[in-house]
């Protein structure tokens, strides 16, 4: 089941599935201590005449975002039982804690109880060895604690002033046949079991009373904090500050923060515009204070890898600050900044991802090769990349002249370990591709390796280093060289994917197939998008990897295996991605020269519209016949390429309109919005 409705602050994180269920808590990091490891968190109600949970089938929900926040709002109706509720959500932007403000609809003519169960289903630590669930009687609240972290949860009616919950109950959950304690909610009534130790989780009620068809309205919390004494502040914190102010700041917090971006959205389409931000604020979510950016954080996919996506990839991290340095949000890159030059090896290399707290992260690159011989367990890419991003964020950020440290303890090692991980043939060495699959050198790993050595050329010049400047950039320019001679087809008139040593042959051996990720020969500046090599490598592109269904999208690559729905190949190469088609439009945009060039690349960012969940969250792929998202969701680099594409398609669309003296709104019709682009 998709992630849906990310809300964090930089320190905690928590997701939903489709049915608005709570799935994920982590704490104190984004991404790393997975406190729930995707259990389903419950919220109910009884009344009178039956009970339901939110993800009842009898229960119509309908979850979005509220306009430009990180504040939810879900709307859920329940006919039978005649109730609606409409529930808002926040973490808070200052402080580590989930509010949560239900109004409940009386639909039915008289008076009525109804009594409302939050259920909290944790495993500290992503384990239930060894967890307590208690009732405090000072803080009138569940308090659910191991080690240094805490969780408590409370509750209030509004305007109330005495104690609340009006019951609880801990228990045991998935062990001696126990299921939980939210199946002692279903008939209204709590055990108020004091205390559990183990494998446990715990229930509150509040109770709330509503005149027929009037509506009353109650509060929610969850604190979070390192030790007992911290969470009885937080909880003396939110009772002083009161729940209610805390959501009204929260909005307003994160209404401000999204008007940050200077672009002009007003020649847009109000919905492409609508999820620009909204992409914009979900990447925010992926954003760990301390300067992490992770992937994804949805925890089904533990189910299919027994890892998951909560990691900073290099690569991914140096994309996704780049998209929001093009935003105005360099303040908050300097932190992803920071986070690399710690994490720098002393080689000079970055690793293949690593943990939000800056450690290593899990790998399945090896440190030898089949002859037991000594290799980077490295994809080159996410070192040159974050170089490229460096320089691109003092560069917008306009803080150059701060830049001494991350050149001296970053830029300089990175630059030197990319021109001595090269060969004879001028090509760096091999290493891992961008998807993680293949060991050789990849045309995007190369393209990146030019564009991280013009990079490490530019903070040369500017520090007025002269040896380096011009070495790195003679390096670069080699680099290129190389590329056109060794990597380009002149039977194919394009450039390769990629080269594999055969050490039984002793020599390289060209890999023909087709890959979206060759766009970065063009995108990284090594080769004009329209220079005729590259237009042939991606009109070729775009028919191989289209997928022709009613979807549409292209895949990463023919006969793509992860996720993999179909064998049929020719006509699904595999599942289409949100980044792969976004790059697409990316060229489509650098080599148009008119109104209606720009149109293809316009239907693409309709495309990722589309196929977006109604809350604006992003999937990494999307089915090729159900349209509906796979893998992890939201992906933080979906969102990133699309802002970048955006971005790109304002600028492009000023320069043209500039040329004809022409401004008009970017509509398309319904069946150009239907249709995948063709160039």
């Amino acid at each position: 089941m998709p992630r849906d409705l990310p809300i964090g602050n930089g320190n905690l994180l928590i997701n939903y599935d489709a049915r608005y269920n709570l799935r994920e808590i982590y704490y104190p990091y984004v991404g790393l201590e997975n406190h729930t490891l995707g259990n389903c968190c419950r919220f109910g109600v009884w009344t009178p005449e039956g009970f339901s949970w939110l993800d009842d089938p009898a229960m119509k929900t309908e979850a979005l975002y509220q306009e430009d926040t990180l504040v939810t709002k879900a709307i859920s109706r329940h006919d039978r039982l005649g109730f609606e509720l409409i529930i808002e959500d926040a973490v808070d932007a200052h402080t580590d804690c989930m509010i949560r403000k239900v109004t409940v609809r009386n639909l039915l003519p008289q008076s009525r109880e109804f009594r409302l169960y939050f259920h909290l289903d944790l495993e500290i630590y992503g384990s239930a060895i060894g967890d307590t669930a208690y009732f405090d009687p000072d803080l009138h609240s569940l308090v659910f604690y191991k080690r240094n972290r805490y969780f408590s949860l409370s509750c209030q009616p509004e305007g109330a002033e005495g104690p609340d919950p009006s019951s609880f109950t801990t228990g045991k959950k998935r062990s001696s046949g126990m299921e939980g304690t939210w199946k002692d909610a279903e008939d209204g009534q709590l055990g108020r079991n004091p205390i559990t130790q183990g494998s446990v989780d715990g229930t509150i009620e509040m109770t709330l009373h509503a005149s027929g068809s009037q509506e009353a309205v109650g509060w929610f919390w969850i604190g979070l904090a390192k030790s007992e004494k911290e969470l009885r502040r937080r909880e003396r914190e939110i009772r002083s500050e009161s729940a209610s102010r805390m959501l009204e700041r929260t909005m307003a917090y994160w209404r401000e923060w999204v008007q940050q971006d200077q672009h002009d959205l007003s020649e847009l389409d109000p919905k492409l515009a609508s999820l620009y931000k909204r992409s914009l604020l979900i990447i925010r979510t992926h954003f760990d204070n301390r300067g992490a950016i992770t992937a994804a954080n949805d925890s089904d996919i533990l189910k299919f890898a027994r890892d998951s996506y909560s990691y900073m990839w290099p690569r991914d991290g140096a994309l996704i600050a780049h998209a929001l340095d093009r935003s105005g949000y360099s303040d908050l890159t300097s932190r992803f900044v920071a986070f690399c030059e710690k994490a720098l090896t002393e080689d000079g290399y970055m690793m293949h991802k690593y943990n939000p707290d800056g450690s290593p992260g899990s790998s399945w690159h090896p440190w030898i090769n089949e002859h037991d011989e000594k290799q980077f367990p490295i994809q080159e890419d996410e070192t040159s990349l974050v170089l490229y991003s460096m320089w691109h964020h003092y560069q917008m950020a306009g803080t150059l002249s701060e830049s001494k440290k991350t050149y001296e303890e970053f830029v300089i090692p990175a630059a030197d370990f990319l021109i001595r991980y090269r060969g004879a043939t001028g090509l760096p060495l091999p290493s891992y591709d961008l998807w993680e699959e293949r060991y050789g050198v990849h045309a995007f790993t190369v393209a990146t390796v030019y564009a991280g050595l013009l990079a490490a050329s530019n903070f040369a010049k500017f520090h007025g280093d002269s040896v380096r400047t011009i070495y790195y950039r003679d390096t670069a320019a080699s680099v290129k060289k190389a590329v056109e001679e060794q990597m380009y087809s002149k039977e194919l008139g394009r450039f390769l994917r990629a080269l594999y040593w055969n050490s039984e042959k002793a020599s390289f051996e060209p890999d023909l197939k087709l890959d979206a990720s060759m766009y970065g020969l063009h995108d990284f500046g090594m080769f004009q998008p329209d220079d005729p090599r590259i237009v042939k490598m991606m009109q070729d592109m775009y028919l191989a990897l289209s997928v022709k269904t009613e979807v549409g999208g292209l895949a990463r690559y023919e006969n793509d295996y992860y996720h993999q729905i179909s064998q049929d190949i020719q006509r699904i190469p595999g599942n289409p991605w949100i980044i792969c088609s976004l790059w697409y439009a990316e060229w489509q945009l650098a080599t148009a020269k008119s109104e209606d060039d720009l149109k293809p690349a316009l239907q693409w960012l309709y495309w990722a519209h589309g196929h977006a969940l109604p809350s604006g969250v992003m999937a990494e792929q999307v089915h090729p016949t159900t349209g509906d998202p796979l893998s992890v969701s939201p992906l933080a680099w979906s969102h990133a390429t699309y802002v970048k594409v955006v971005q790109e398609y304002i600028a492009r669309s000023k320069e043209i309109h500039g040329e004809q003296g022409d401004k008009r709104k970017t509509d398309v019709s319904d069946e150009q919005i239907l249709t995948a682009a063709v160039h």
